[in-house]
Parts: C-alpha cells; structure tokens; sequence
C-alpha cells in the first residue's frame, strides 16, 4: 500500500504504477456529470473557476446527504466513462488524478498519458466504508445540483486501485492480456 498526499505532485506520479493499491490523503474534490458539463463551459468561456485544477483530483461521486452527526452520507463512486468526454480538456487544465469505477475510452487514456495524470479505482458498493474516510466535506460550487454539487472533501487513507498510470499503462489492458 503506497501512501500519497494530494494535491498530486511530479515525483508521486513517476512512482505510481498499474495495479498498486493506494491511500489517498489530502483534500480531492467530488464532480459528476452536470458539474462536469458546467467546469468544461468555463472553461471554454474563460471564467474563473472554483477551485484551481492545477495537481488536483477529482472523485466521480454524488454524497448522499449526512445523517444527523455525520460528516457526510454515503460516497461511493460512478462509472467514470459518463465523464470521458470531459476528461481530456479537464486535463489539459492541470487535472492530475481521477477516482471512479470501471474502464476509461481511449482517447482519456491517451490524454492521461499525454498530460502525466493518473486514475484510480474505487469499488463500488463502498459508498459508507469511504464515507469514513472523510473528515471534512464542504460544497464548494453549484449548490443547486445537489448531490451533483462540487464538494470539498479532506480525506484520510482514501483505498483506491491505480488502473491507468502516467506512463500510459492501462490495468484493464494488462489483465485481458494475461
């Protein structure tokens, strides 16, 4: 199990390979579909964003709101290929790392190798076991979208799977192969 710390940097990068296992600490941010659609809107529009994209990572997750208590409700991940035609433009933007589920189209893997990011999986059905793993959890941007909203979230000893690294390696790949 490798321990890593975001927002993401060069040399964790080099170092992460398809198929390590990996804790995740530091702050990610959470994004689907219709967040996805407006960020790539301001993108293209020259607007400022709500947070800098720069080494950062997203998480494909919608939370379910917190019971009294919590700090936030389940946060499983989604299919990450519903965001694939935002991806590369995302990346071109300092995007760094992505967590979600199942396997990405070929032209997002070729813009992670391209742009030195990685993704990770997360498994789904885990939603409330990494629901412990925040600490913290604010909407930063697009309230009105609910659970679709951006959130903040701090996370500590987030489990996740590298599945493409920044070398171009794809596990997905690996394991047909095998």
């Amino acid at each position: 199990m490798k321990r890593i710390t975001v927002p993401l940097d060069k040399d964790t990068l080099e170092d992460l390979e398809t198929g390590d296992e990996v804790a995740i600490s530091g702050v990610i941010y959470t994004m689907r579909d219709a967040a996805h659609a407006r960020i790539t809107e301001m993108i293209r529009k020259r607007v400022k964003l709500p947070f800098n994209l720069e080494n950062q990572v997203i998480y494909y997750c919608g939370p379910t709101p917190a019971k009294p208590g919590n700090i936030i409700g389940s946060c499983g991940p989604t299919t990450s290929s519903r965001m694939d035609s935002f991806t590369p433009l995302l990346l071109e933007h300092g995007l760094k790392g992505m967590i979600g589920k199942g396997e990405r189209s070929a032209a997002v893997k070729d813009a992670i190798a391209k742009y030195g990011a990685v993704y990770f999986s997360a498994l789904g059905g885990l939603g409330a076991e990494y629901a412990g793993d925040v600490k913290k959890a604010e909407v930063i941007a697009f309230p009105e979208l609910g659970p679709e909203a951006i959130y903040r979230l701090e996370v500590e000893d987030f489990s996740a799977v590298v599945i493409d690294d920044a070398k171009g390696n794809d596990l997905f790949m690996q394991m047909s192969v095998n």
